[in-house]
């Protein structure tokens, strides 16, 4: 079927499409590969330590999850070293073995038959430090400083789709946490409306002397300097997360095309929702709760048949309390496991749904929950599956995500038959 002829149904049936993932790439501080990362977070194996990009000795934070193995000129051809920064280039070797893993042809993904839609927030902090230090070193470079501010968001779209030939629908989001789920929701949208491929995700990351500046101005960083008692959300301990770089990026396509041409199919990207939070002071309860029913509903699903969610766990005691009460009103006391396992690699920004979303195909695919990491006792109300992985029967997860400023997004992912 022609995108044409998808144009030509209603849009209600366009909105009922199954659209899944047939591919994954993953640049994780635990891992630089999907099954490298996916055993790591399996056993329990964090990537957070002392920050060794730069001299950070006069900072508040010491900690973060950074890749210090990841060599961009063993990934990367030379060429493009000097037009990328650190962000930009774990974004593009993500996007390749993410492509790869779909088993479809350069042939069959260039031109307009793939788009490419991805996640940012803090990752340009580092392509415009070094724009000022050349502003302050050499003079003159003004305008290439003020010009980086008005594109780093959407570098790694731009980047992906000239690399790899890919000119369909393109586009970049903004929304710290939460934007990671709205880019996946948008790019299920462009499949449903006809485009056969979307590269989508996000691989994110501020770990610069500007861009940890920048986020510690939020109050919300671990100023631990225990890498095993730094980021314990739903805990007393609980002081903040640990900033990171990293995430993952996905393959999405149509289901009945992926499995026509016989592809691995991860799964399907089932129910998704976003909300606002309503201004502070108003009385009102958070959003969350309500993304979360939306995603349900859309998914057809009720809350018994979640077997997992994959919480947003950032670490800051009153949001972690709001989250908590979010997950028992919808599923009851220790009604769903729950896990965080980005205590292990750290906050991500718009990184970090997707590495979520990505955590919970792989937990669907092998029966395996991952845990929360060195959390001492969470509230009574909530089953965190912590010490060690779980096996279980897994059919559907929920993932939950919150950006800074009040947003909130849920993504429903559930195992095919």
């Amino acid at each position: 079927m022609s995108a044409a002829d998808t144009w030509t149904r209603p849009a209600a049936e366009r909105r009922a499409v199954p659209v899944v993932v047939t591919g994954l790439g993953i640049v994780a501080p635990n891992g630089l590969s999907v099954e490298r990362y996916w055993d790591a977070t399996v056993r329990g194996v964090g990537g957070i330590g002392p920050i060794t990009r730069f001299d950070a000795s006069d900072y508040p934070v010491r900690l973060a999850g950074e890749l210090t193995d990841f060599d961009a000129a063993r990934h990367l051809p030379s060429r493009l070293l000097p037009q990328t920064d650190r962000m930009t280039r774990l974004a593009l070797v993500a996007a390749e073995e993410a492509l790869a893993d779909t088993g479809l042809s350069p042939e069959d993904l260039a031109g307009y038959a793939t788009g490419v839609v991805t996640a940012a927030s803090g990752g340009g902090f580092e392509f415009g430090q070094r724009e000022l230090e050349n502003l302050w070193s050499k003079g003159g470079a003004y305008v290439s400083a003020y010009q980086s501010f008005a594109w780093f968001y959407p570098v790694n779209t731009g980047q992906i789709s000239i690399r790899h030939d890919l000119r369909g629908p393109g586009g970049a989001l903004v929304a710290e946490q939460a934007g990671g789920l709205d880019v996946i929701a948008k790019a299920r949208r462009h499949v449903r409306e006809g485009t056969p491929h979307m590269v989508t995700g996000g691989v994110d990351g501020a770990l610069c002397p500007w861009g940890l500046l920048c986020m510690t101005r939020s109050g919300r960083l671990s100023p631990a300097t225990d890498p095993t008692a730094a980021y314990l959300p739903f805990t007393a301990g609980a002081t903040g997360y640990v900033p990171a770089e990293g995430g993952a990026i996905l393959v999405l396509e149509e289901r009945r095309r992926a499995v026509e041409r016989g592809a691995r199919i991860y799964g399907e990207i089932a129910g998704y929702a976003a909300t606002f939070d309503p201004r502070p002071g108003s009385g009102r309860e958070p959003g969350l709760r309500r993304a979360a029913e939306l995603a349900l509903a859309e998914a057809g699903l009720a809350p018994p048949d979640i077997d997992v969610v994959f919480a947003d766990a950032v670490a800051v005691p009153e949001l972690d309390r709001a989250e908590a009460r979010t997950l028992v009103d919808l599923f009851g006391e220790r009604g769903v496991a729950v896990t965080a396992p980005k205590t292990m690699v750290g906050r991500l920004l718009g990184g970090g749904a997707p590495l979520d979303v990505a955590t919970a195909l792989l937990s669907l695919r092998d029966g395996v929950i991952p845990p929360t990491v060195n959390v001492g006792a969470p509230p009574d109300a909530l089953d965190l599956v912590r010490g060690g992985p779980r096996t279980a029967r897994l059919r559907a997860a929920l993932v939950l995500a919150r950006g800074y400023g009040g947003f909130n997004s849920a993504m429903v992912v559930r195992r095919l038959p």
